[in-house]
Formats: C-alpha cells, sequence, structure tokens
C-alpha cells in the first residue's frame, strides 16, 4: 500500500510544481488554490509512505515521479520543447525509480 500511495503522491508533486509555475508568484488563485491543495496531498503521502519505506528511496522515487511528471505535462502542452534526448533522460529516471522499486 505504501509504494501505491508513494506513486499517487508524486503525481501530486507533478500537480504542484505545475500550479506554482502557472500560479505567477502565488498572485493567480485558481492556480495559487491548486497548488495549495496538492502540496498537501503530496506531502501527506509521501509522509505516509514513509512509515513503511526507507526515507531516502521515499523521497528519491517521489521526486522521479513529480519531475517527470512535471517535464512530460510540460513538454505535451509546448511549454518546454521535446526532444529524443530529453525524453530518453526521462526515460532513464523512469527506470531508476523502477529499480528502486525492484531493489525494495
Amino acid at each position: 500500500m505504501a509504494w501505491i500511495v508513494l506513486v499517487i503522491s508524486g503525481v501530486f508533486e507533478a500537480v504542484w510544481a505545475t500550479a506554482l509555475g502557472r500560479s505567477d508568484g502565488l498572485s493567480r488563485l485558481a492556480p495559487t488554490v491548486v497548488f495549495g491543495a496538492a502540496l498537501v496531498v503530496s506531502m501527506a503521502g509521501l509522509a505516509y509512505a514513509m512509515r513503511e519505506l526507507p526515507t531516502g528511496t521515499a523521497y528519491a522515487v517521489w521526486v522521479g515521479i513529480g519531475a517527470v511528471g512535471t517535464v512530460t505535462y510540460a513538454m505535451a502542452t509546448g511549454a518546454e520543447p521535446a526532444s529524443l534526448v530529453r525524453i530518453l533522460l526521462l526515460l532513464g529516471i523512469v527506470a531508476c525509480v523502477i529499480g528502486l522499486k525492484v531493489v525494495h
């Protein structure tokens, strides 16, 4: 169960990071509200997962999922350029996250 919660929390990290970028320094209401709500859900899920998972592993997986999700969304919406090299590097992060699960 901790791994499922951790993955969901990583997705919410991507949500709050994206919302933070769209909030223009927390000056736009809707993205700021999304940022705050997603931040709370993400952190609470990370804290829950850390009850059963080692801190370093949980944090690395959470950050990896959040980073890949944030960049993937940005590339899909055209906010950031997509290239084969960038996609391969993101797949490397995904492989490392999977590796951390496998060796756990």
